[in-house]
């Protein structure tokens, strides 16, 4: 890893004003490379996220969060890192990384940064290294190595799977194997060695003193293996892969979710809390709710994303279920909810909301989103409702890049222009997460819509301007003034982190009020029912003239 341990003097830190400004914030996802793109390559960059930032600003979003932006050969959308302290060239330079921190410091923007700890790519000169070394070397042991079993070692160590498909095993030329939960290009460290730990030690600081407020750890989950020999294998457990988590004792999958991944982030909060103010932290952790706790500690990460609502179905019993189990664990670790309805990861709300329930998502997109066909029209209704009810509720809202124009999933890509490695890893039978990351339109017209002033690393499809930037702005109704009210009036609205159900509402109604006073209901069924007593502040859809009516499918906020 390069070590630039002189920073540049850092920018005002805006959130020494509040320094709990985390607890109820509104933070956007950006993934550069689909961002804005400054230099015409085709491929985002740092400038042109620095040059939109006023976008984020404008819409009311408290902090930014930038995927990856290491330098990455994009074997996994630039989760595979090569370098933990540096820019990729293709996207920019540290100095350009340092203004973008600085100017959105000036526009009152917190910058989270993501962090990779799970695995390196096998690119990073230590994995080369371990490829040189040879086995039983001091290289090796910072990741997992293994012989393999079969008479001349020819199987795999272990039946454990990749998340992207196949053996989680691939087998070098000296014959040993390493350990990969994702994709070949992204070898597991060994959270065993302390030169692991400390070399992250040095990345969580070299970042925070060049003004980062916060990181989001990927795969916070995973760190810790059960490295003892022999290796257990999951076959026995029925399930494999994440979904074994809830047959096992707590903490004591093999790969998943171990106790002792804890004391790494005991370790974290020393680094964190040693700035002024403390460095935040979201753990993304595939874990259930109860586990899910662990990591939102104050003493650990302080937070973690919440699965269950973003797995949520279009129902009103199921979502108020989920809210109340969801703040009740997050009381129950001292943080806040966390709330998301899209990421880079999964088939954007605006077409996954209206998928018919069980539906498979990998199906739909694998037929081009034709199987079952989706109204582009009801989609966006229900997503601009599922936002709307997101936003009043207690806790931290994450907003991903593009749901503020109402973006659909781009389902039908072309299978030669796929990026994402599951395709090819499942044996071209998942499509994988392109479709989500197409890069944004900005303007109606031009060769990439206003992303860049050449083309777009993915193909935005036809028509792609009419959900722009410049298409929505200052239009009454738009799904981007609708967000831009929602989150003026979300500011001045929430104080406390509490909610009380309403317990007379219709079947398929959910209602609730917060202690400022204000309302939140949501019509998910399938009629009209009356609508409540109050002012209108904001509506997710209009509301009838005619009647104080709440049609299907529509969030209200009231006085």
């Amino acid at each position: 890893m390069t070590d630039r341990t002189a920073a540049p003097d850092s920018p005002p830190d805006l959130s020494s004003r509040n320094p709990d400004w985390w607890r109820q914030a509104v933070v956007y996802q950006v993934y550069p490379r689909s961002f804005a793109d400054a230099d015409g390559d085709g491929l985002g960059d740092l400038r042109g996220v620095t040059r939109r930032l006023a976008h984020l600003a404008g819409l009311g979003a408290d902090a930014v969060w930038l995927s990856p932006f290491y330098p990455s050969e994009l074997a996994d959308g630039g989760y595979d890192v090569a370098d933990y302290r540096d820019v990729d060239p293709r996207l920019g330079t540290l100095d350009d990384f340092g203004a973008m921190v600085a100017e959105a410091h000036r526009l009152g923007l917190k910058v989270i940064v993501d962090v990779v700890p799970n695995h390196s790519s096998h690119r990073h000169r230590w994995f080369q290294e371990a490829l040189r070394a040879g086995p039983g070397s001091a290289a090796r042991a910072r990741y997992v190595f293994r012989d393999g079993r079969g008479a001349h070692g020819e199987l795999p160590p272990t039946d454990w799977q990749s998340v992207f498909g196949g053996s989680a095993w691939t087998r070098v030329p000296d014959g040993q194997w390493y350990l990969h939960l994702f994709a070949p290009e992204q070898p597991d460290f060994d959270w065993r060695h302390e030169e692991v730990r400390a070399d992250f030690r040095t990345t969580l600081r070299f970042w925070s003193d060049r003004g980062v407020d916060g990181f989001r750890v990927d795969v916070a989950h995973a760190l810790v293996k059960d490295l003892d020999e022999p290796l257990r294998d999951v076959g026995d457990i029925g399930v494999t892969g994440e979904d074994a988590l809830p047959h096992l004792p707590p903490g004591s999958h093999p790969y998943w979710d171990r106790d002792e991944v804890h004391e790494i982030y005991r370790d974290w909060r020393k680094i964190f809390d040693a700035y002024s103010p403390p460095r935040t932290a979201v753990a993304e952790a595939w874990v259930p709710d109860e586990r899910r706790a662990l990591y939102a500690r104050p003493d650990e990460l302080g937070q973690a994303f919440n699965f269950e609502y973003l797995q949520a179905g279009w129902d009103a019993d199921g979502l108020r279920r989920t809210i109340a189990a969801s703040l009740a664990t997050a009381h129950a670790a001292g943080a806040s909810a966390t709330w998301v309805l899209s990421n880079h990861d999964v088939i954007r709300h605006a077409s996954r909301l209206v998928l018919p329930p069980g539906a498979d998502g990998d199906a739909w997109l694998l037929s081009g989103g034709r199987a079952p066909a989706v109204d582009p029209a009801a989609g966006l209704r229900r997503a601009r409702a599922a936002t709307l009810l997101m936003l009043a509720l207690p806790g931290s809202a994450y907003l991903y890049q593009g749901e503020e124009l109402g973006l659909p999933e781009v389902a039908d890509l072309p299978t030669e222009v796929l990026q994402d490695p599951i395709w090819e890893q499942t044996g071209q039978v998942r499509k994988g997460r392109d479709g989500c990351r197409v890069p944004l339109p900005w303007t109606t017209t031009g060769p990439s819509y206003g992303f860049g002033t050449g083309g777009a690393w993915l193909p935005q499809p036809a028509g792609f301007g009419a959900y722009s930037v410049q298409a929505q702005e200052g239009v009454a109704g738009s799904t981007l003034e609708l967000y831009r009210t929602a989150l003026r009036l979300r500011r001045k609205l929430l104080a406390g982190e509490s909610l009380t159900w309403a317990e007379d509402t219709p079947d398929g109604v959910l209602a609730f009020a917060r202690s400022e006073g204000w309302r939140c209901v949501t019509n998910l069924s399938g009629t009209d029912v009356a609508l409540p007593p109050g002012e209108v502040l904001l509506s997710s859809a209009p509301l009838p003239d005619d009647a104080r009516r709440l049609e299907p499918d529509t969030t209200v906020w009231l006085a």
